[in-house]
């Protein structure tokens, strides 16, 4: 049987997460960031992130807005939120733009497979796999893919001034191993939760459409994180990725 204090920490989590985002969407509308595709990765990140994104964003996010970072820009010098975020965060940053995509991608998809269940038997259920989770984990990986390249290529094109052939494959090699890394830690989580935690310490069926199904993909998330980080701090020391 399911424990009470879990349904209710589950939604203290989830509108927790929600008040963050919107904190975030509010301050990044009256100062909207340099770079715009971080005006989604703050308030995306946040819903899983809490108050921990949050303060990230206040410390180091604000330095990059537009109208602190361009006036630097025009006199050519280095602006504020590359001079003055140590490199273990500017990875971080990195970790997350590439998490935002890998975010929405599997809300979305999980999302969809819950009210169209065929979309899962286009995906494998009930002929590749017996378990409904690893087909729509199929179509979460592919919407991560196409959001996750999308929200790199608006990243390095600008910064670069690419054109748009070689700014989907500089986007594709920056981004292709990061979110798959992202991808191991939130599956290995969900893995976790969904076929031992609670259904066998549980003994609940862990469904898509409950608080504490979506409080689980919140942690898995942060395992996301985690996984994720150290192909970043890879992928940028060798320049394949932009330090942001």
């Amino acid at each position: 049987m399911l424990p009470d204090w879990l349904y209710v920490v589950s939604w203290i989590s989830l509108l927790t997460g929600f008040a963050c985002a919107g904190y975030i969407t509010l301050d990044v509308i009256r100062h909207p960031q340099h770079m715009r595709i971080m005006n989604y990765v703050w308030p995306i990140c946040a819903l899983f992130g809490h108050v921990f994104i949050v303060a990230f964003y206040l410390s180091y996010g604000r330095l990059a807005a537009h109208e602190i970072a361009h006036p630097a820009m025009e006199k050519n010098e280095t602006p504020p939120h590359v001079q003055q975020t140590p490199f273990p965060l500017k990875v971080a940053k990195g970790t997350l733009h590439c998490g935002s995509g890998c975010t929405l991608g599997d809300i979305i998809a999980e999302s969809v497979a819950l009210f169209f269940p065929v979309i899962a038997i286009w995906f494998g259920w009930k002929t590749i796999f017996d378990e409904k989770i690893f087909a729509v984990w199929g179509f979460d990986y592919l919407l991560a893919f196409i959001l996750g390249i999308a929200f790199q290529y608006f990243t390095i094109v600008p910064m670069r001034g690419l054109s748009p052939g070689k700014g989907l494959v500089q986007a594709t090699k920056a981004d292709f191993l990061s979110l798959t890394a992202w991808q191991i830690g939130m599956y290995g989580f969900m893995a976790f939760a969904h076929f031992y935690l609670f259904a066998v310490v549980l003994n609940y069926k862990l469904a898509v459409s409950s608080a504490e199904f979506w409080f689980m993909m919140q942690i898995a998330m942060i395992f996301g994180f985690l996984t994720s980080y150290p192909v970043n701090w890879w992928l940028i020391k060798r320049g394949t990725k932009e330090a942001m």
